[in-house]
């Protein structure tokens, strides 16, 4: 049995582990860890047939078959290389970490020199598939549009360094426009999805973002349209926000359940 450790007991985190736990995924949660212990003690309390050990990473690495990551960008830069040296393979949701080209090569090298793998579950968004399979050919453009109440894009660096009063926006309004290497670091709670599109398509550069704020809404609206050599495609996905935290939408932790039955599961569907 699949043998995982988990960093990041937030809101992804804890879903994942009741999914562990109430058997939906096939593995053993072996261990886990967060700074807040506050976090670990009422994912604990949640749990009722998996007992996992409170430890270090550096200790945990050592001891399972997958490390996932639901903590932060900061923590692929801290966590998953020393993980991959130590001969395990990681699941990663701060997927935004690699706008940073220099991080996403040294993990690419670091896992084919160990033998190892890197799963990026596809987050909030739909049509994956049929851009990896486009990527076969040349593609000409990928354009993400998010659409979220402006509560769900509070605290985020971009709000805060412009100065952007979220409570006064009384109608539909674009906040951003900018390649994805910029959207990421301007949002990166929010749009992890912008990073997973791109190192899928075209790139960091090249994947176009529109972040919109509309107080009309009640769900997160992500909107993707690819073109290239295969045609035109166009996928729209409403999103209910996780009832714990409106920056995410659930379907971003029903991916990485959907990722560790597939990991865990001999029979593979899909692209």
């Amino acid at each position: 049995m699949l043998k995982i450790g988990l960093i990041g007991c937030g809101t992804i985190g804890t879903s994942i582990c009741k999914a562990i736990d109430d058997g939906t995924v096939d593995a053993e949660l072996f261990a886990i860890y967060d700074r807040n212990v506050d976090d670990v003690d009422k994912l604990l309390s949640t749990l009722k047939r998996s007992k996992p050990q409170v430890m270090e990473t550096s200790t945990m690495i050592k001891q399972i078959d997958l490390l996932v990551e639901c903590a932060s960008q900061g923590a692929v830069y801290e966590v998953i290389p020393a993980a991959l040296h130590a001969h395990c393979d990681v699941m990663i949701m701060s997927v935004g970490a690699f706008a940073d080209n220099n991080l996403y090569k040294a993990i690419k090298e670091l896992a084919k020199d160990n033998n190892c793998k890197v799963y990026l579950p596809s987050g909030a968004i739909v049509g994956l598939d049929g851009l990896k399979s486009a990527s076969s050919e040349e593609i000409y453009s990928v354009t993400l549009t998010t659409q979220k109440p402006p509560r769900g894009l509070a605290g985020a660096p971009y709000i805060i360094r412009n100065k952007i009063d979220l409570d006064k926006i009384n109608g539909k309004t674009v906040i951003f426009e900018g390649p994805a290497s910029e959207a990421v670091k301007a949002f990166p709670a929010n749009v992890n999805v912008a990073a997973t599109l791109s190192i899928a398509g075209i790139g960091f550069e090249r994947t176009k973002v529109k972040i919109v704020a509309n107080p009309a809404l009640t769900r997160n609206i992500h909107e993707i349209s690819v073109e290239g050599a295969f045609g035109e495609f166009t996928t729209r996905v409403e999103n209910v926000p996780s009832p714990a935290n409106p920056k995410s939408s659930y379907l971003a932790s029903l991916s990485a359940i959907a990722t560790l039955k597939k990991i865990s599961d001999p029979f593979q569907t899909g692209t």
